[in-house]
């Protein structure tokens, strides 16, 4: 449980851990995602440091996030990054199978949340969705019939002999 003071502004501790995060290669005005993230937990003081970093790195400082205030264990204002101070909003009605961050130059980003305890195939495979600049599915379209996922090709040789 987060204190008073904690809830305002968390400090991560150490490094951010490296977040398996799959982004478009470009963003297409029609896509509905701009990619896809697998956090490893619900716990946002682990998980949104990595993420924000990355994010950074890709669109320049992250000034905002935007989540889902029932999936995740803990909200707090504002996550103090190295070179900055990211606010988070926490809402009932953003998607929980969505993360929405906004640039300092005012750029939405949208990305989708694979659970944490998704297989490893279905969560790639939702994050390869969601990072394609053709799809137009909504996270929970892409959560819950999730993309196939490539099957190795058989060349004749491969096949069993018929009996």
């Amino acid at each position: 449980m987060l204190t008073k003071a904690q809830r305002a502004t968390i400090t991560p501790s150490g490094p951010p851990s490296s977040p398996r995060l799959r982004l478009a290669p470009t963003r297409a005005a029609s896509a509905v995602l701009d990619g896809g993230w697998w956090p490893r937990s619900w716990d946002p003081v682990a998980e949104l440091p990595g993420l924000v970093a990355a994010l950074d790195a890709r669109y320049g400082p992250i000034r905002l996030l935007m989540l889902n205030s029932d999936t995740w264990d803990v909200r707090f204002r504002r996550l103090a990054m190295p070179t900055h101070v990211v606010r988070t909003g926490w809402f009932a009605n953003v998607d929980p199978g969505i993360v929405v961050a906004t640039t300092e130059r005012g750029d939405q980003i949208d990305l989708l949340v694979v659970p944490p305890d998704t297989l490893t195939a279905l969560a790639e495979a939702a994050m390869t969705a969601a990072a394609d600049p053709s799809n137009h599915l909504h996270p929970a379209e892409i959560l819950n019939d999730p993309p196939a996922t490539p099957q190795p090709r058989r060349t004749g040789a491969e096949e069993a002999p018929a009996s």
